[in-house]
């Protein structure tokens, strides 16, 4: 349908001819982000509007509706930060965006020399119940710091405890994901950290009393300064990585001489890319390894934990990050990996140990951040290892002593992952409370953190995003539904992927104590 009498041009916009999940052939909007002449056509780069980048596709321009072309807005060159004019024309959803995100900044920004007072609020009873009369008004539910003191009066299950807190729990103020509030942390002198990565994708809804911008420390982070044509576009073809062939879903940082080649090989031990068959071939006589560097600190069955300090491995770390670039657009990837361990999971059989995911924590975090970075390969999706990615997590906080969470922003599909792993492990131990001497059980929110390891704000986010949270008889109750708990027991039935503590052999370091990682 594309009209040659028209030149498209990068930062175009118009309807794009794809397959949606039945199969149907649909025409969403896209943009036009670059393009390439090839003997005797042309294609054009991609990307869908509203969907997520690892959609973005070549396409011949039989696929184009070019009735409905949009042209890019013109505009005046203004320097950037470097002094040098913009790269190409913005397309028309940019400068919307650039005067949203001027607007809020200046809205939000606080005043000089003073600092306002948080008027404390006294604590509120809140109530557990698991059936709430219809009729019964409820308001609109409590911020996290009335989320205080609960009990459960369940009318189906003859199970009830209350919940209370100590203290009211501190407002998330640096988990953030469209940019609306950032701090600037200073480098530290004598460490340089190279940078490259993609766009932020907007994954994260704001129903978790979770503000939006990403916070400036860690090992992957996503800022918009790299939000250029290239790091926009994927640059890999695919990839072989033991018996299996990948298709990369984003931009990965790759030597340039790699990204023509239409199969990117690696070795599935060490991680080392190669230009071709024949060089992984010579590669695998001269390499030793068959299983990730580093101490096994857990095995059960077929399934093993392998921990790799990222300075002592380094070479390994970065290949590491190089790949799960690849899958992550998030986040941005980080050379220096000295400051972060990384687990890593795998799956044994006769030829060695096949890596499945891993994710990744820093040495010392002052935000009890458990984890920086973490994926399951797309192979190995949907088959329950991501869930015991993020149940090993905790398992480790646990041995620590410690709460923990992951590092914000999620990816869409870490954020579901995440929801639905505290939503099991809070309604497992809520559960599985019974009644004493004919009372209603009582448990923390507190305890419930210092059982599972998962942070006070989470466990109050879960029990908001679940909807268990109403007013009933002038308390707050959480109430546990027969869905709920049908719901749940099924989920559990299907999760047959578990870790076993007694397997797990793993000693904490104090990292604050050592002059250098």
């Amino acid at each position: 349908m594309a009209d040659s009498s028209v030149e498209i041009i990068e930062g175009c916009r118009l309807p794009v001819l794809r397959k949606n999940q039945e199969n149907e052939d649909e025409w969403p909007l896209a943009e036009i982000l670059s393009v390439k002449d090839i003997p005797g056509r042309k294609l054009y780069y991609v990307h869908y509007i509203d969907f997520n980048k690892r959609l973005d596709e070549w396409v011949t321009p039989d696929r184009l509706d070019m009735k409905k072309l949009q042209f890019p807005k013109k505009e005046a060159k203004t320097p950037t930060k470097n002094g040098l004019p913009g790269s190409r024309p913005s397309s028309p959803e940019r400068d919307v965006r650039k005067s949203l995100d001027l607007s809020v900044q200046s809205a939000s920004a606080p005043s000089r020399g003073k600092t306002l007072p948080t008027p404390k609020r006294k604590a509120e009873s809140v109530c557990l119940a698991t059936q709430v009369s219809a009729a019964t008004p409820v308001p609109s539910l409590p911020s996290s710091t009335e989320v205080t003191q609960a009990a459960v009066y369940p009318a189906i299950r003859d199970s009830t405890f209350s919940i209370k807190s100590r203290e009211e729990h501190e407002q998330l103020t640096a988990l953030t994901t469209n940019g609306t509030t950032r701090r600037i942390i200073p480098s530290q002198p004598g460490r340089k950290r190279k940078t490259c990565g993609g766009t932020d994708e907007d994954s994260q809804d704001s129903s978790d009393g979770i503000p939006s911008a990403p916070r400036m420390t860690g090992s992957l982070v996503s800022d918009r300064s790299h939000d250029d044509i290239v790091t926009r576009m994927k640059n890999i073809d695919c990839i072989e990585l033991g018996r299996h062939r990948l298709k990369p879903w984003y931009f990965s940082p790759y030597p340039q001489e790699l990204t023509t080649i239409p199969i990117l090989y690696l070795c599935e031990f060490c991680l080392k890319y190669l230009k071709s068959l024949k060089c992984l071939q010579r590669h695998l006589t001269k390499c030793n390894l068959r299983h990730p560097p580093g101490n096994e600190i857990y095995r059960k069955g077929t399934i093993s934990f392998f921990e790799i300090d990222g300075r002592k491995n380094k070479s390994y770390s970065q290949n590491l990050c190089l790949l799960a670039k690849c899958f992550l657009d998030h986040k941005t990837l980080y050379y220096d990996t000295d400051p972060f361990l990384f687990y890593v999971m795998t799956e044994y059989d006769s030829k060695g140990f096949h890596i499945v995911g891993y994710f990744s924590k820093e040495k010392e975090s002052t935000e009890d951040y458990n984890v920086a970075c973490i994926l399951t390969l797309p192979p190995y999706q949907r088959r329950g290892y991501g869930k015991l990615l993020i149940e090993f997590s905790y398992e480790l906080s646990k041995v620590e002593a410690k709460t923990g969470t992951p590092e914000k922003p999620l990816s869409d599909l870490g954020l579901l992952s995440y929801r639905s792993y505290w939503s099991q492990t809070i309604l497992e131990i809520l559960m599985s409370l019974k009644p004493e001497n004919g009372e209603r059980p009582q448990i923390t929110i507190n305890e419930i953190s210092e059982i599972t390891s998962v942070k006070k704000e989470d466990v109050i986010s879960t029990l908001q995003y679940l909807n268990l949270i109403n007013y009933y008889k002038g308390q707050y109750i959480l109430t546990l539904s027969e869905d709920i708990v049908d719901g749940h027991e099924r989920a559990m039935q299907k999760r047959h992927l578990r870790i076993d503590s007694k397997c797990l052999h793993f000693t904490p370091k104090d990292w604050s104590k050592r002059g250098k990682w």
